[in-house]
């Protein structure tokens, strides 16, 4: 019995001291300094979560600034007078342009063809028919002769002359017609128009004459108004007036000329004396006193041979106002021999106008005349001789 006691007291002893071992065993393990860190499970990080993009603003697009209107110009051009045929009793006219329409303009026609408008004095008739007049000297050129103007660069020209109705209403007629049938714009007697350049201005036109060499300042002030009325930007009064020969206004067609710009009139074009008159500016108008003769059929030796080429830059602001800013004069000859041929004797016209070289006398001459400082004597129309020769 002691024995079995003494065993079980070993076997209580054993598993003590076993208990104590494992005990302190495991607190080594967990707290000592050199314990290895328990194993644990790889981990794969997980993805950054960044935050929503932004998107980026689309910039506003810098707005390009609207242009300031700036105004616009054009040219208007200013000739004499046109008579493209011989007088009734002659062909030198004829034998010279030989069927050449291009030929009477040929040496002026850059001026013409690259300007906005151009403006003449047609001193003549258009017609198929054989016309016959009581008038001194009176001109007739088929209708297929209208394609001068055409081929010279000329866009309007005034019928309001002596010559009118030189073949009673047959003449006017049939020159209407001729230039309806080539496209160049026209003003008959008394009549005021308004006419639209390539580039829309609005001339209003007045073309006028009277058997006095006056037209009537009631009519001519009442024609301003009724241009005004029907929208014409700019006014035109077409005189064909004053004294042949001379080289100077009258008083009475200044005070019709000033008139007609304070009535409203911008531009006053003159014609008849078969020489150049002043130019002069008046109360914001201009005035052409007259433009003497360019190509001119009807005298082979002209009295005068100096004629010129007014060119007036026009003006349109932003607003529409149309007004005319500057002037050239170009001094020209009435022929060309003068100029290239120093041809000066009897019969010197051919007929195709040629500008004179600048500084010349002839040139300074010309240019005296259109400015005003001439001082030559003027001529006298005395036709006795010619009845004398043609009976």
């Amino acid at each position: 019995m002691k024995k079995v006691l003494s065993a079980i007291c070993l076997v209580l002893l054993f598993g003590a001291a076993a208990f104590l071992f494992l005990l302190r065993y495991t607190a080594s393990v967990q707290t000592g300094p050199s314990a290895a860190p328990a194993p644990t499970a790889a981990q794969t990080p997980a993805p950054a979560v960044s935050a929503a993009p932004v998107p980026t603003p689309t910039p506003e697009p810098t707005p390009t600034p609207t242009p300031e209107p700036t105004p616009e110009y054009f040219v208007v051009t200013y000739i004499g007078d046109q008579t493209l045929c011989s007088h009734q009793n002659g062909s030198d006219f004829e034998k010279k342009m030989n069927g050449d329409y291009s030929y009477p303009f040929s040496n002026v026609v850059q001026y013409f063809a690259d300007d906005e408008y151009t403006i003449a004095n047609l001193e003549m008739t258009f017609s198929d028919q054989k016309l016959w007049s009581y008038e001194t000297f009176y001109f007739r050129a088929p209708a297929a002769s209208a394609q001068i103007l055409v081929e010279g660069g000329i866009d309007f020209v005034t019928t309001a002359n002596n010559h009118t109705n030189d073949f009673n209403s047959v003449g006017p007629k049939d020159t209407a017609a001729a230039l309806d049938a080539v496209g160049v714009e026209y003003g008959l007697m008394d009549e005021a128009k308004v006419v639209t350049t390539p580039h829309g201005l609005k001339l209003g036109i007045y073309c006028t004459f009277d058997k006095s060499f006056l037209p009537k300042e009631d009519k001519a002030i009442a024609a301003i108004e009724q241009l005004k009325a029907e929208g014409a930007d700019y006014i035109i009064c077409a005189f064909h007036w004053g004294i042949e020969k001379h080289y100077h206004p009258t008083d009475k067609q200044v005070a019709l000329a000033h008139a007609c710009i304070d009535a409203g009139a911008d531009m006053i074009y003159g014609s008849h004396s078969h020489c150049l008159q002043p130019i002069e500016e008046y109360n914001g108008g201009l005035i052409l006193y007259s433009m003497g003769e360019l190509s001119f059929g009807g005298n082979t030796s002209p009295w005068d041979p100096d004629s010129a080429i007014v060119q007036v830059t026009m003006r349109r602001d932003p607003d529409g106002t149309v007004t005319h800013e500057s002037y050239s004069i170009i001094p020209c000859c009435v022929s060309s021999r003068p100029v290239l041929e120093n041809f000066w004797s009897y019969g010197y016209n051919d007929y195709k106008p040629t500008p004179y070289v600048e500084g010349t006398a002839a040139y300074e001459r010309a240019l005296s005349k259109i400015l005003g400082t001439y001082e030559g004597p003027d001529g006298q129309s005395n036709y006795s001789n010619w009845h004398a020769s043609y009976g």
